[in-house]
């Protein structure tokens, strides 16, 4: 079953950037903020900084499959933003999963945590 849909709109993205909580990896930036829904919202954001378009999207892919692959390790209820770093890049998918799913402890997404933040 999917627990989760895409951010889609500037706006959300502006929120939770200005209202979100945050925590910084070698390879990416997460930002987190609690809603009263009942499935997650992930967007994954990745500048003109990491190469042309074949680059960019070889990173969106992979943060994208890291998310989808261990979906069921987060709790429900946040909006999840995913700024890819340039490192990123060049990084090894597990490198990559690893500092995702490290972020997602600090800032408490993942079930069973308690450090996530209040409505």
């Amino acid at each position: 079953m999917k627990k989760s849909v895409s951010l889609k709109k500037n706006h959300e993205f502006k929120r939770l950037y200005s209202k979100g909580r945050t925590t910084v990896t070698p390879y990416m930036v997460i930002y987190s903020r609690k809603t009263k829904t009942g499935h997650n919202r992930i967007g994954i954001t990745v500048t003109k900084k990491l190469g042309k378009a074949v680059h960019r999207n070889r990173v969106r892919r992979r943060l994208k499959e890291i998310y989808r692959v261990n979906e069921d390790k987060f709790a429900v209820g946040y909006d999840i933003v995913a700024v890819a770093r340039v490192s990123s890049r060049f990084a090894e998918f597990k490198q990559l999963e690893q500092a995702f799913l490290d972020a997602g402890a600090k800032l408490g997404l993942l079930a069973g945590s308690e450090k996530g933040d209040e409505l």
